[in-house]
């Protein structure tokens, strides 16, 4: 390899390293000040629900629910596999997010915060 590619080699790895560290610190951040703001799950049914529907392709719901690991996998599905299929797959997890919404509103505070603020379930 020549010293050009080295440079650019390196260069895009700093770039995706710090790219991945800015989004980790964000989502913390956001799944922060989303825990700071409703500390009980009665109030999170119906947030949650809304940024399912509209954010639902990129997990942002699974971040302020807590579940971290669902929240990367969908954000990671939808950018990463959406640019190889030329969106299907963003398609695919916005479909998710969306009947995930749906679910979310149609609980009863009472069975929304047994189903996924105590008992943690995270799909479905």
């Amino acid at each position: 390899m020549s010293e050009k590619d080295e440079d650019l080699g390196e260069k895009a790895r700093k770039f995706f390293d710090d790219a991945g560290r800015e989004a980790k610190e964000t989502a913390k951040e956001f799944s922060d000040s989303a825990k700071q703001t409703f500390k009980d799950g009665e109030n999170k049914r119906i947030l949650v629900g809304v940024i399912a529907l509209l954010l639902g392709a990129f997990g942002v719901h699974k971040f302020v629910l807590g579940y971290n690991k669902e929240g990367f996998v969908m954000l990671g599905v939808s950018l990463l596999a959406g640019a190889f299929t030329c969106g299907m797959a963003t398609y695919l997890v916005a479909v998710v997010g969306l009947i995930e919404g749906v679910i979310y509103l149609t609980k009863s505070d009472i069975e929304f915060y047994n189903t996924y603020i105590h008992d943690r379930k995270p799909w479905f």
